[in-house]
């Protein structure tokens, strides 16, 4: 499994996640991996950090952890279609390995890390930039991102 983050400034960092995610895991890799983000990707304040539904991002100790640290998390209404941009660059990722057809766990890590890391910034930009439209469109027009971060993980290969 993999986690990954994106702006409209470019791809963050991605990490292959080696066993079963739970809670504690995931608030780890938040600290560890979209902070550090954050930071290389010059967000500045106000951003607002999307992710689904999923019981590890709702659950009341991943909400506090992110109050404390004074996240601005787009809420995601239940049963509500998953519309995170982020899926557009898992697709992308799972294209791109199917095509170099790797024949071990370590070779498919690394076509991943290669792949993310070759992202272009301005089709984080577009993919942000629609997001707005999409939201919209599924009457979630309260919210307005304007500067936004988008984590989530993905399970590539079988």
């Amino acid at each position: 499994m993999l986690w990954g983050c994106f702006s409209a400034k470019g791809p963050g960092r991605l990490i292959r996640v080696k066993e079963r995610m739970t809670g504690v895991m995931y608030r780890e890799i938040l600290s560890e991996n979209l902070l550090p983000s954050a930071r290389v990707l010059k967000m500045k304040r106000g951003w607002v950090f999307q992710h689904d539904n999923d019981p590890k991002h709702t659950a009341r100790a991943t909400k506090e952890w992110l109050r404390k640290k004074h996240f601005k998390v787009l809420e995601w209404p239940s049963q509500s279609p998953d519309l995170n941009p982020i899926e557009n660059l898992w697709r992308e990722l799972k294209v791109h390995v199917a095509q170099q057809q790797p024949q071990n766990i370590t070779a498919l890590e690394e076509i991943c890390m290669e792949k993310w890391a070759k992202i272009p910034a301005t089709v984080c930009e577009i993919l942000v930039k629609t997001y707005r439209k999409r939201l919209t469109f599924f009457h979630f027009s309260n919210y307005r991102p304007l500067i936004f971060l988008s984590g989530r993980t993905c399970t590539i290969g079988g």
